[in-house]
């Protein structure tokens, strides 16, 4: 009860993703709120971007993608293989299907899981599409049919995002993330990825790894805008040694389908020319946006900012006291670990009496291209833009051991980022195998705000790429801060 009201719910939550299931269970379990969880039924088809518990990680993003990840790099496992001695000279065939397949069957017990989690955590599960009618009231048009009104004392909106296309003629014949997860094969003729960030050069590198012929195309000199310039520039050095073409400083025009299937992808390269290549996919990795259309959500009060987000406070509350929200429907970084952490502060903040910030600084994050690329913290453009005083730059570079019977001509890259007057590591970076593995390891040691000197101070373990991290002693250059010593990471967009 509240100013004489009675409302059947202490908290309802509108969707089951990451961000939605960890806020909701923490409100049921350790603080005691009665909980409802607004989410449609999980899709039989991973491409069908309409919901199910688990959410876009679970469902059409991290983990299906990574299990792709993992299938497409034994064709380099076997190439490798033969440095070391291995003389099979058998036809290693893949089979598309089967991994769609078996990636479907682990989607479907993972959906199963994230149901189970809220049910024993004593959540209701409502399956339908939630829409606002007052700050307390919201109406679900249930899957089933019919509807059902909710009240609740509390609103916690973590309904997520969806991807978008580059908005030109003939985007209708491309596919986005959601789909490539499903397709029924592969086609048969090259495929055009466009956008520079992680999802388009993670599928780019998927479909490499398969034996196809990828076209990657991103407006900027070089990917994944964010990241440190010198990783950046080693992961597309990386993809075009295996094969990857890339078009940097292009420009998607339109796409035409051909009588045989096929499509002419039209692009302006950075000569300002226009070209065409003819293909058998295009992938629009150009994107995602909050999902907050047809929510009521503007009528009832709640306010985007000039992205379209829900605009938030430090506390995660948004413009209508009692209405909250987590994840990546506020676009404050987009991972699925952040939404978690920002659901369990919504709980402590909004049922344990225990007001807690989310902190976003000092946060790992992976692209699991091949090799893949880790960070945590600064980049040394982030750190250069927004500290003051000297910054201290260590750089590593090397043919790891693998690669040296292997045959394979490509480099790992490591780099650690020092502000000197209090020796604290405030960026680390790596591109290079198993570097995402290594790079949670060194975020808690950041967590900790280690310093340099305990960084070489701590014994490595030989041989392995990751004591290059405690072993590196000679700095590379020294920078001049420019910023106002603010030196927060928020923001930073990566996946």
């Amino acid at each position: 009860m509240e100013n004489g009201n009675t409302y059947e719910f202490d908290l309802v939550t509108i969707g089951a993703g990451s961000g939605g299931t960890r806020a909701s269970r923490f409100a049921a379990q350790h603080y005691g709120a009665k909980v409802a969880v607004v989410e449609l039924p999980f899709g039989m088809v991973a491409s069908d971007d309409t919901g199910g518990a688990g959410g876009t990680c679970v469902i059409r993003g991290c983990v299906p993608k990574k299990l792709f990840v993992y299938g497409s790099q034994y064709a380099e496992e076997f190439r490798d293989s033969k440095g070391f001695g291995w003389q099979d000279e058998s036809q290693h065939k893949f089979d598309w299907q089967t991994l769609v397949n078996k990636k479907a069957k682990e989607i479907t017990r993972l959906n199963q899981v994230y149901n189970k989690l809220l049910k024993d955590a004593g959540c209701e599960r409502v399956e339908g599409k939630a829409k606002l009618i007052d700050r307390h009231t919201l109406e679900v048009a249930l899957a089933v049919g019919g509807t059902r009104r909710l009240t609740a004392k509390n609103i916690l909106l973590a309904q997520g995002g969806t991807p978008v296309k580059a908005d030109v003629p003939g985007k209708e014949h491309a596919i986005t993330s959601n789909e490539a997860l499903s397709l029924p094969d592969l086609p048969k003729g090259p495929i055009v990825v466009v956008g520079a960030g992680y999802i388009s050069l993670e599928f780019a590198g998927i479909w490499n790894g398969m034996g196809k012929e990828v076209h990657l195309m991103y407006r900027k000199a070089l990917p994944l805008v964010g990241f440190d310039e010198e990783c950046r520039a080693q992961v597309a050095d990386n993809m075009r040694g295996r094969g990857v073409h890339i078009y940097s400083e292009t420009n998607p025009i339109k796409l035409e389908k051909k009588e045989d299937g096929s499509i002419d992808f039209f692009y302006q390269g950075k000569d300002g020319e226009t070209k065409s290549i003819n293909c058998g996919l295009v992938l629009f990795g150009t994107g995602r946006k909050p999902i907050v259309w047809d929510m009521g959500l503007e009528e009832v009060g709640v306010k985007l900012d000039k992205h379209n987000a829900i605009k938030i406070d430090e506390y995660s509350r948004t413009s209508v006291d009692n209405i909250w929200s987590v994840g990546d429907v506020t676009m404050r970084m987009p991972l699925t670990p952040v939404a978690i952490m920002e659901g369990m502060a919504f709980a402590a903040t909004c049922f344990g009496n225990k007001p807690t910030k989310p902190v976003h600084e000092k946060i790992a994050s992976a692209v699991f291209v091949r090799p893949p690329l880790a960070t945590c913290g600064l980049s040394e453009q982030q750190a250069q833009a927004r500290l003051t005083g000297d910054i201290d730059v260590f750089v590593s570079k090397f043919k790891p051991m693998k690669n040296t019977l292997s045959g394979r001509d490509e480099k790992t890259l490591m780099k650690i980022i020092v502000k000197v007057d209090t020796d604290e590591v405030i960026g680390c970076h790596m591109v290079g195998d198993d570097a995402p593995e290594i790079m949670q390891g060194i975020a808690i040691a950041m967590k900790c705000n280690a310093t340099k000197a305990q960084f070489d101070s701590t014994v490595g373990i030989h041989p392995t790429a990751a004591e290059e991290l405690v072993t590196m002693r000679q700095r590379v250059r020294r920078i001049q801060g420019q910023g106002t010593g603010r030196g927060h990471e928020h923001g930073r967009m990566v996946g």
